[in-house]
């Protein structure tokens, strides 16, 4: 078994496979507007940074149609989505740019006639198209250099879901896991539920388990007694944002985790692409933080566990400090500190070919075996 394709492009129209359902009910979401995609990325029907990107560049093919003026109308609204994931205006700036790119070459005076409209559409789909192409190829790089972390017997735990639901390929933090095992690691993964939407517990554990991993579940806060057991190895999360000081912004619960590994002494990593990383925030207190409604928290499986009229404080994130990240697994490698500088010279190193065609081949290897 695999995991279902999160994100697909069929008939000019975006299919998403509606992670609210999971694991009992496989089903996709169709969105024919930039307006269905907003709705989609809001409701959590898609999630995770890198995912929320391609979705938000095929949120704006879609809007083609339209002409100049929608695809502006949606790169206003998709903008507005899910203020924390940088992702989504990396994504967005990209067709942004590849729009203004197609205006110039094709130096129209009447923007919006139709010819024009099929062209641009046509443009922007190679442009979406390229951004998940990309992705894939990216995540297959940071599976591949984060096995420098993985003994080949070892346990790790992770939180929230940084795999292939959230990213629309290998996954980043679950990616580094699935090609340990494709390499032949024996990897045992405890998997935080992540209280109180469960991504942990409904996607990460469905997922590792549909790709064959040994996986276990507990709550949130049964992770200090796990550690003290000497039940963790180390932990590897994903991040929906990461400063330039190497401050990075996950699921709520994060934090948590961090400060656990520095009590006990285990090493905690970040897997992430560069596209992560808000080269613009100095440091991890200008992150916005998404606040989320408060029936979130006051529900479980549908069910509500404490009365309206008690508050609710439900921030969909938090903020690791750069000092308790012991590296960050990016594409062209693992930053190490100082992250100021590590992330500058990130910024401007080149994919190595070499790597991608021995990352393809691991993946190809363990897909072919399943």
């Amino acid at each position: 078994m695999s995991t279902p394709e999160p994100i697909k492009w069929e008939n000019g129209s975006l299919y998403l496979l509606d992670q609210r359902k999971i694991p009992f009910e496989i089903s996709y979401v169709k969105c024919v507007n930039y307006i269905d995609v907003a709705e989609a990325i809001e409701e959590m029907i898609v999630r995770g940074a890198p995912a929320i990107g391609i979705v938000a560049g095929y949120g704006v093919v879609l809007a083609a149609e339209g002409g100049i003026c929608g695809v502006q109308s949606a790169i206003e609204r998709l903008s507005k989505t899910r203020p924390t994931a940088v992702n989504l205006f990396w994504a967005l700036k990209k067709m942004e740019e590849a729009t203004v790119s197609f205006l110039k070459a094709t130096d129209c005076k009447c923007p919006n006639s139709e010819s024009v409209e099929a062209k641009l559409k046509d443009h922007l789909l190679e442009t979406a198209n390229k951004i998940h192409e990309e992705e894939i190829q990216i995540e297959n790089l940071i599976a591949l250099y984060g096995q420098s972390l993985l003994p080949d017997r070892c346990s790790v735990l992770t939180h929230c879901n940084a795999g292939s639901l959230a990213t629309g390929a290998l996954g980043t933090a679950l990616g580094i896991i699935k090609m340990g095992k494709a390499i032949g690691k024996d990897v045992r993964v405890y998997c935080d539920e992540t209280r109180p939407l469960l991504q942990g517990a409904r996607l990460s554990a469905w997922e590792l388990w549909m790709e064959g991993l040994d996986v276990t579940v507990i709550c949130d806060n049964m992770a200090a007694f796990l550690m003290k057991k000497g039940g963790v190895d180390l932990v590897i999360v994903g991040a929906d944002r990461i400063a330039s000081n190497g401050d990075t912004a996950n699921k709520i619960g994060t934090y948590n985790l961090a400060l656990l590994c520095r009590h006990h002494g285990i090493p905690f990593y970040v897997a992430a692409p560069r596209s992560t990383i808000d080269m613009d925030l100095v440091d991890g207190e200008a992150i916005p933080i998404e606040e989320r409604r408060p029936e979130e928290v006051r529900s479980f499986g549908g069910a509500k566990i404490f009365l309206d009229d008690i508050s609710v404080w439900n921030p969909a994130f938090d903020i690791t400090p750069n000092d308790m990240v012991s590296g960050i697994v990016t594409e062209v490698g693992i930053l190490e500190k100082p992250y100021k500088r590590s992330i500058l010279e990130a910024a401007s190193r080149s994919l190595c070919l070499e790597d991608i065609k021995k990352s393809e081949e691991s993946i190809g290897k363990w897909r072919k075996g399943q």
